[in-house]
């Protein structure tokens, strides 16, 4: 797999973690910024979905 083929970090330099353990920034947990580089393809857009779901309760 080429570097082009792989899911994209959500990743937007805003780093920092509120009070439920959720980047600010790129609304994943910490666990899958610490574990995104060992992801497969799958479990990234699995993560990003769960980003789409936080991204849209921030915004109610």
């Amino acid at each position: 797999m080429s570097v082009a083929d792989k899911v994209r970090s959500p990743c937007v330099q805003v780093c920092a973690l509120d009070e439920q353990d959720v980047c600010i920034g790129c609304q994943r947990t910490s666990d899958e910024i610490l574990r995104w580089t060992r992801m497969t393809n799958e479990e990234r857009r699995e993560v990003l979905r769960n980003v789409a779901i936080r991204e849209q309760k921030v915004a109610l």
